[in-house]
């Protein structure tokens, strides 16, 4: 049985959609941060917003978890989007993201026990406050190993996405550019959390870069869409 596209989206309107949640995606990424320093800041951030007010750090767990929300929703908008130019890419940086997404939830799970362990429940009255703190902190430790694993996902994206969008003629190549320059650099902040965790400095200028690559990206989705072509959405069945 052969089956027909069931609904059409303008292109454009497509691509605002997409640019607002990787927009949307940034912003929650750096509420996450700004709130319960939950992403790229230090253990000891992270535990010291913990340690003051639970709360608030479970408003920046929130914030973390709806950023892997959206991110994985942008880049499946980025899919549609882009899969005419190469339909096997296209699939390729949408499954690096989709796996990158999910190991960065799974990362926050110890989070969610770091919280369990600071609510001062009865049945934590075993140990002494001592332990509870170094419990708290090894699993934000936990955290933080976790998540740069999911930066090697998240960096090898960058390279078919960027490729795409050079190739797709309704985005600017400049864009692509600057998005294989920045899985570079997410790659640069892989493997210097891994081999040289005491030098951070090494990755300021890549995450400069990252920010203006996908802020740009995001942005010029959003305010510029592109040639108003359609974009068919195939249902199998």
């Amino acid at each position: 049985m052969s089956y027909s596209a069931t609904s059409q989206l303008p292109r454009k309107k497509m691509a605002r959609i997409t640019g607002g949640l990787y927009l949307a995606f940034i912003l929650a990424s750096v509420l996450a941060d700004l709130i319960g320093h939950i992403g790229i800041a230090d253990v000891e951030q992270a535990y010291e917003v913990l340690a003051d007010s639970s709360w608030q750090f479970s408003l920046g767990l929130a914030f973390a978890l709806l950023s892997a929300f959206l991110f994985v929703m942008a880049a499946w908008g980025l899919y549609v989007l882009l899969r005419p130019a190469n339909q096997d890419l296209a699939l390729l940086f949408l499954l690096l993201n989709a796996i990158g997404v999910a190991i960065q939830c799974v990362s926050m799970f110890p989070l969610i026990l770091a919280i369990l362990l600071g609510d001062g429940s009865s049945y934590m009255q075993a140990y002494s406050a001592g332990q509870v703190e170094g419990l708290m902190q090894i699993s934000i430790d936990l955290y933080q190993s976790s998540f740069v694993i999911a930066q090697l996902f998240f960096g090898t994206w960058l390279f078919p996405l960027g490729y795409l969008v050079y190739k797709s003629g309704f985005l600017p190549r400049f864009l692509g550019v600057l998005l294989i320059l920045d899985g570079f650099a997410v790659l640069l902040w892989f493997f210097q959390a891994i081999l040289l965790p005491d030098y951070p400095a090494i990755i300021y200028p890549g995450l400069a870069l990252s920010f203006v690559a996908e802020f740009g990206l995001g942005l010029w989705l959003l305010l510029k869409g592109g040639k108003d072509s359609q974009v068919a959405s195939d249902l199998p069945g």
